[in-house]
């Protein structure tokens, strides 16, 4: 609840600070950024470091689905995973794995 009071009261005095700024203060920094944003190097960093994240996303990806394949072992047939292989029971698990319930 503090947070939310806290972000509420942040919201106004941006809201005041920002209506009394007017239009001429907002035009001014639209033009401003816009100047940054068309910077050549601006770019250029810009382009590179979107080329690393898109690299280390794909790293990312490939460690997370190479974990999952050695954690999840249910989930692998030899050295394939079930992808189009379902267990009709509902329960989820293969069929070599499903248990049956104890007697009480």
């Amino acid at each position: 609840m503090r947070y939310r009071l806290m972000f509420g009261v942040g919201l106004a005095i941006g809201y005041i600070l920002g209506s009394r700024a007017g239009r001429e203060r907002y035009e001014e920094i639209k033009r401003m950024a816009q100047r940054v944003s068309d910077n050549p190097t601006i770019q250029e960093t810009a382009g590179l470091v979107g080329a690393k994240v898109s690299r280390a996303t794909g790293v990312a990806r490939a460690k997370v689905s190479d974990v999952a394949k050695n954690r999840l072992s249910f989930m692998r047939s030899g050295d394939d995973w079930q992808t189009e292989k379902h267990d009709e029971s509902g329960t989820g698990w293969p069929e070599g794995q499903k248990t049956t319930p104890a007697p009480y």
